[in-house]
């Protein structure tokens, strides 16, 4: 009799018939340091008990319940077994918790039922911040680095600028890690905010630097009208792109005003007012400036007709003198 029944449970084996398919879940389960995971199973508590419930770590036994619980001294004050299911929970998590986990369920009257799934428990990460050398960088000749930096279980990072991703280009490059990102040389796109969110299952953080690039002047404009009524306000406003923000200088036909702001303001035009007007913005730390100009001039509405013939002629006279 003994023999037979040796022999149905070596059949049963080789089948693979005492396997319990999808006992356990997909995994790999998560789980953060000083915490808890559980490991559910897709059992139904049975009419009659299970027999046997047992679970291991790594080949070796945590629990074993049957009329008693053998429980492994390691394990006997973080781990609570349902004993209707088989699920276990584990509290009180360390890092050396993380491996593959067996429940092996011996129901009475059926077949053994076997589950395997994988654990994998994560330091929630704590501290990230960037680093970059302290260097004042100015466009086109200065390079530099950001480096981000936590503590935990880093699975990712991901760089962003200005709250977009931050792609690889000729002049942005990344360490194989994604730790530390360079820029080789920088450029006025390159000033901004930039994050580095680093993550893993269990936990996430994001750190923001902002990088200033010193540059320009760029793109330097008037605004105002070309041309005016006699008597009127006119106000011409100078602009250009520049970090730090630009100086400013105006020159009327050629001449040195003592206008040193970006608005050069005429209380009433006059004949004495027509004429060029140049702009010139200077930056102190890249030093660097450029300069526009506009002409402005009387509109020729009838009413200023008289007044425009009239500044013709004394500019004419003055070319002649």
């Amino acid at each position: 009799m003994d023999q037979s029944i040796t022999w149905t449970a070596v059949v049963l084996i080789l089948t693979g018939m005492c396997v319990g398919e999808g006992i356990l879940p997909p995994g790999p389960l998560s789980g953060a340091v000083a915490g808890a995971v559980k490991f559910t199973t897709t059992l139904k508590p049975p009419e009659k008990p299970f027999l046997s419930v047992s679970w291991s770590f790594k080949g070796v036994n945590i629990i074993t319940s049957t009329s008693v619980n053998v429980t492994d001294p390691g394990h006997a004050d973080r781990i609570s077994l349902d004993r209707a299911t088989g699920a276990l929970e584990l509290r009180g998590l360390v890092l050396e918790d993380s491996g593959e986990y067996t429940i092996t369920i011996i129901p009475d009257g059926g077949l053994q039922k076997l589950g395997t799934t994988t654990l994998n428990v994560f330091a929630p990460i704590t501290g990230a911040t960037i680093r970059s050398p302290a260097a004042t960088l100015i466009e086109d000749k200065s390079s530099t680095n950001l480096t981000c930096e936590a503590s935990g279980s880093i699975s990712t990072r991901v760089w962003l600028k200005d709250g977009h991703p931050l792609p690889p280009s000729d002049r942005v490059s990344f360490s194989i890690d994604k730790r530390a990102v360079f820029i080789r040389p920088v450029q006025s796109s390159n000033h901004g905010t930039y994050q580095c969110r680093v993550s893993n299952p269990v936990s996430s953080m994001t750190a923001s630097y902002n990088l200033t690039v010193n540059f320009g002047p760029h793109n330097i404009s008037i605004i105002g009208p070309a041309e005016a009524s006699p008597g009127h306000r006119v106000m011409l406003q100078c602009t250009a792109d520049s970090v730090p923000p630009a100086n400013f200088s105006w020159l009327f036909n050629g001449n040195e005003t003592q206008v040193n702001t970006s608005s050069y303001i005429i209380e009433r035009l006059g004949e004495e007012n027509i004429g060029n007007y140049t702009c010139t913005a200077s930056n102190l730390v890249t030093m660097m400036e450029n300069s526009t100009i506009i002409y402005l001039r009387a509109s020729c509405a009838a009413p200023c007709w008289s007044f425009s013939v009239l500044v013709i002629s004394t500019l004419a006279l003055r070319r002649l003198i």
